[in-house]
């Protein structure tokens, strides 16, 4: 099992951050990639919404940095680390767009982008963005089935229910030969669309005993990623017993990457957090990120 960061900072939802996070700097978020990158975590992340309806707030957060400049940003700081959207939400962008975009962010990075993406969930938003929102789900499986065709390539060319190109030219596009797509949701149609259309899938609000149950039915292909999130932050100098059994629960229920948030002090202590989970990972089967 590999572990990945939900990359403190630029997402701020209530109860999975610290308060230092207020009031963080860039540079603050450089020392944290950086040293997840020496130490070899698999990924950072960076969600998106575009805006949030202030009602809405309170559960789900305010603040999140837009991925593509933030990613873009943490490229340019660290060597190896992935970098995946978690998730962008495909009904807000046409394919060829985010092939465009995120292929320059793989060519940018050396090849190290995980598109993670999503059907959404918030119907403001999606008015506010004069997104269709009925058949969200099954524009985005065609959607995902346009992107599998277009992102690495320089003249795509794609026919399907809802999106089709031909005879275009999307230069820079991606490097890495398959771009791993990664599906987020928290049903099993998000599993059975991540089986079928993508690479993996980021199931979250589901306790481990149910995606266990879930994978059970399903049977994933060899490499097929399974990354589940540790859910509330990890506190590994504090709670090494609690740290351990979390990291060990989502190594059971499946997971071939744990994706974490880590509770600090400042950035100082959140490094600190990060050189005492990767010696606890070892525990639990660590494996050095790609």
């Amino acid at each position: 099992m590999r572990i990945g960061l939900s990359t403190p900072v630029v997402v701020q939802v209530p109860r999975a951050h610290s308060a230092w996070e207020h009031t963080a700097t860039i540079e603050d978020l450089a020392e944290i990639a950086q040293t997840a990158d020496e130490l070899g975590f698999d990924h950072l992340t960076c969600s998106e919404h575009v805006a949030v309806p202030a009602e809405a707030a309170a559960a789900r957060g305010a603040v999140y940095w837009d991925p593509l400049a933030t990613l873009g940003y943490l490229a340019a700081c660290t060597r190896r680390i992935r970098l995946a959207t978690a998730v962008v939400v495909l009904g807000y962008h046409h394919p060829l767009e985010l092939a465009k975009r995120y292929g320059t962010l793989d060519r940018v990075s050396g090849g190290r982008l995980v598109l993670g993406v999503g059907v959404g969930s918030l119907a403001e938003e999606f008015a506010l963005l004069d997104a269709a929102w009925e058949d969200r789900g099954a524009r985005a499986d065609d959607a995902l089935r346009a992107l599998r065709s277009a992102l690495s390539q320089s003249e795509p060319a794609y026919t399907g229910t809802h999106y089709t190109f031909g005879g275009m030219v999307v230069e820079p596009h991606a490097v890495q030969e398959r771009v791993p797509l990664w599906v987020g949701g928290r049903t099993a149609r998000s599993l059975r669309r991540a089986l079928r259309l993508a690479d993996g899938w980021i199931p979250f609000g589901l306790p481990p005993s149910e995606i266990a149950h879930l994978l059970s039915e399903m049977d994933p292909p060899e490499g097929f990623e399974v990354v589940l999130s540790a859910g509330e932050p990890l506190n590994p100098t504090g709670d090494v017993a609690g740290t351990t059994e979390r990291l060990r629960e989502l190594a059971t229920a499946g997971a071939t990457v744990a994706k974490v948030a880590i509770s600090a002090e400042s950035c100082a202590h959140y490094c600190d957090q990060l050189t005492t989970l990767r010696k606890l990972a070892d525990e639990v089967g660590w494996e050095e990120g790609r």
